[in-house]
């Protein structure tokens, strides 16, 4: 049997989270309606496995509290957003943050997430008129999430998967060791990926450091 190297789905996650809390992995996730007669009756449901279900849970729980916490991949800034013909922004189920842009020297407006709809605290009403710039913090998939997230994805569910379904402090101990260093791969992937620079440079600005190996040539 030949080993497949790809970058992993919901499926291989959750095998890597049964692993590491030392269980058999599952070759299916939800229910399969399709036999081998194509007579499309339900022949597997791995979610009918409590445990199965609940590791499932964790990994999307984690999916969101990670990328909740605003990441290069999934956060985009400066959108320039109509409002509906009600005037309001109706926020999208996938949005988990959606705040306006530059809204720390901008003090004409200021919204909170109320009703499923964005909220004029300044102004005390969900009618805008206009277009706005807005900066967005997305929800997308665990497929979509770049590979270095998803191992710290994965790492995060397991810590959590052991300290709720294993009594063994040691094993939470080594698994919380692997969660820290690809939290640190993650980290140096999204600054990799985002161009990061203290001095706060934004999109469509140039900035071109002093390189010391071009000293010569000067």
């Amino acid at each position: 049997m030949t080993t497949q190297i790809a970058t992993d789905t919901e499926l291989s996650a959750v095998n890597s989270i049964l692993g590491s809390i030392g269980q058999s992995p599952v070759t299916t996730l939800g229910t399969v309606t399709t036999d081998a007669t194509n007579t499309g009756q339900e022949i597997a449901n791995t979610f009918a496995n409590p445990q199965i279900a609940m590791i499932h849970g964790l990994l999307m729980e984690v999916t969101k509290d990670v990328q909740n916490e605003g990441w290069h991949f999934n956060k985009e800034d400066h959108v320039l957003i109509s409002p509906d013909t009600n005037g309001n922004y109706i926020i999208p189920t996938n949005y988990l943050r959606y705040d306006v842009h530059e809204g720390l020297s901008d003090k004409t407006k200021d919204v909170v997430r109320k009703d499923g709809k964005l909220y004029d605290n300044v102004n005390h009403t969900f009618v805008f008129t206009g277009d706005h710039y807005f900066d967005i913090t997305y929800l997308l998939a665990f497929n979509d999430v770049p590979p270095a997230i998803q191992r710290y994805i994965i790492a995060r569910a397991s810590v959590r998967a052991a300290t709720q379904l294993v009594s063994n402090a040691d094993l939470v101990k080594l698994l919380q060791l692997e969660e820290a260093q690809t939290k640190a791969t993650a980290l140096e992937y999204d600054c990799e990926q985002g161009d990061h620079t203290f001095f706060g440079f934004p999109h469509e600005s140039n900035y071109r450091p002093y390189q010391p190996y071009k000293a010569l040539i000067r």
